[in-house]
């Protein structure tokens, strides 16, 4: 398919027709390509990047779809929200939506060529706990690597809760690490008990898997560096799991992260 027909599915919703995921079956250089032909469309009429997000970081999840590896795509203006910790998300125009509940870093600086992980650490301002609501254009969630980065890399929205400074607890970029990776998850809908995860699922952390994309995206040709302000979300700690409008979900993160919940609309 082209950037053009790929946008107009992501607006609207339907699923790809057959003949157009047979279109996006290319190699994955490909897709990531066409991925930033249609960020350029979105670009020209108006719509502001506003940093990443990394998917499939989460191992255990690697057999279930399929992708075995990470993958990435831009977050946007139009998809990006922040709450105090309750906030709301329309599903209008999604296609098969799923939540994930993930840790969120909000970068200070564009890290340094070759950071190490203490320079990637200068380079972040704050974590947060994160809702990324991921969707598919292709029947029953079942795809190949190149389809998931032509389809926008899975992205819908974002929501991002309450912020906090990494300084106000740690001093290093290991302790950063230690925190994150340790922390714990429990994902609810309607206050019913869905699944439980945590930090070191993703790429043995959260920091691991934004050092880990950060290499990618600088390998990646045309590819836009990390700026500050960027946000970047780091994968799910949990299965990815079918949501609907009217439905209420939780997650409870383990400190340095906070709860946040969402209704979905």
């Amino acid at each position: 398919m082209t950037p053009e027909t790929l946008l107009a599915h992501y607006d609207s919703g339907p699923l790809w027709p057959a003949s157009g995921a047979a279109s996006a079956n290319g190699d994955v250089p490909g897709a990531y390509q066409t991925a930033l032909a249609v960020r350029a469309l979105r670009q020209a009429r108006g719509e502001v990047p506003r940093g990443y997000k990394i998917g499939f970081t989460n191992r255990n999840i690697w057999a279930h779809y399929n992708v075995f590896g990470p993958i990435w795509g831009t977050v946007w203006s139009t998809t990006l929200a922040f709450c105090g910790g309750d906030g709301s998300v329309s599903l209008d125009h999604c296609a098969q939506p799923r939540i994930e509940p993930e840790a969120v870093f909000g970068l200070r600086a564009t890290p340094a060529p070759d950071a190490s992980l203490d320079d990637l650490f200068g380079a972040i301002d704050w974590v947060a706990p994160g809702f990324e609501i991921v969707q598919s254009h292709q029947p029953d969630w079942k795809f190949n690597a190149a389809q998931t980065v032509a389809d926008s890399a899975l992205h819908a929205r974002l929501l991002v809760g309450p912020q906090r400074p990494v300084r106000e607890f740690a001093s290093s970029a290991a302790e950063l690490d230690q925190h994150l990776a340790a922390a714990r998850v429990t994902l609810l809908r309607d206050e019913e008990l869905m699944e439980q995860g945590k930090g070191a699922n993703v790429l043995e952390g959260p920091l691991s898997a934004l050092h880990y994309f950060l290499k990618e995206l600088r390998a990646c040709p045309g590819a836009p560096d990390l700026m500050p302000g960027d946000v970047v979300t780091t994968g799910t700690w949990t299965n990815a799991w079918p949501v609907q409008a009217g439905q209420r979900w939780s997650a409870d993160f383990d400190a340095p992260l906070s709860r946040l919940s969402v209704t979905f609309t």
